[in-house]
């Protein structure tokens, strides 16, 4: 039974993938090499994931796509990117995800992505003595007093 279901989740698993190739067609395509890289040190990320997506003529992201895997040097490569919009994503844990769209115009695009630590949140239910003072009026100030 389960080997069965494996045959059959692999032909899914293919059907899916075929089905993403025709979505992008028989255009003219390009070949992509992507960096990743943290922003602070410039070090590579490794087993980042970069999911590529076409993006129609109206900004929409189109369906299908691509996900690929940064290697140790922070480095991965898709060939057959049709030209046009293309949106990347570029996921790692520990740092913020990274979105942006370019426009595929030539053969070959070394696309390089920093990627930044997360930010700390701001909490309404922490106290913040550094926006207390910039709310206090100033002394010489009369906040009862019509002005």
């Amino acid at each position: 039974m389960l080997n069965k279901f494996s045959e059959v989740a692999a032909l899914v698993f293919f059907f899916l993938i075929v089905s993403g190739v025709a979505v992008w067609g028989s255009e003219p395509t390009a070949a992509l090499s992507f960096v990743v890289v943290k922003d602070d040190s410039g070090k590579p990320v490794r087993n980042a994931a970069v999911v590529l997506h076409p993006v129609n003529a109206h900004g929409k992201q189109g369906r299908g796509g691509f996900e690929l895997k940064t290697d140790n040097d922070g480095k991965t490569h898709f060939e057959g990117v049709p030209y046009g919009k293309l949106r990347v994503q570029v996921l790692a844990p520990g740092f913020q995800t990274f979105g942006e769209d370019y426009d595929i115009a030539e053969a070959e695009r070394d696309i390089t992505v920093r990627l930044k630590r997360p930010q700390k949140q701001y909490s309404i239910y922490e106290d913040h003595p550094e926006a207390q003072k910039k709310e206090t009026p100033p002394a010489d100030r009369d906040s009862s007093k019509p002005q």
